[in-house]
């Protein structure tokens, strides 16, 4: 049947009380200094759900809550070390401290994420949430 994906990730979209999103800068490769969503690769034991909080926690500092599905991307060629699924959340804060952990080398609330040329697909990630929540993307 051909070759299985089993590369799923899920990335996850924090929005701060003030209105913005966290953001972390990537500390390895691929995209290494990039801004990007935080979010990783789901682990043997756990569910999408529970990687998505597990590392919101991990690269943020940030205990979070999920609240809905951003949305489920696929293109063959969003990541190039190869073909990743991500699943998409939004969540807001419900605990900790934003600050830079794990693969991130830092972190910041950017107010307006989708002027930035972010890792990944991240800026069809955020540009899909922005028009989920009503927002227009500029």
């Amino acid at each position: 049947m051909g070759n299985s994906i089993d590369k799923l990730t899920a990335d996850i979209i924090i929005e701060t009380a003030a209105g913005g999103i966290v953001l972390v800068k990537r500390k390895y490769p691929p995209y290494e200094g990039s801004w990007a969503l935080p979010g990783g690769m789901m682990e043997i034991d756990e569910t999408i759900e529970q990687t998505a909080v597990r590392e919101a926690k991990e690269e943020t500092g940030l205990d979070v809550e999920l609240t809905g599905i951003v949305g489920v991307y696929s293109d063959p060629g969003r990541d190039t070390r190869g073909r990743y699924v991500t699943v998409a959340y939004a969540a807001r804060q419900i605990g900790g401290l934003l600050a830079a952990a794990d693969d991130a080398a830092a972190v910041m609330e950017a107010t307006e994420p989708e002027k930035m040329a972010l890792a990944f697909d991240h800026n069809k990630i955020v540009a899909d949430y922005l028009k989920m929540k009503g927002k227009t993307a500029q």
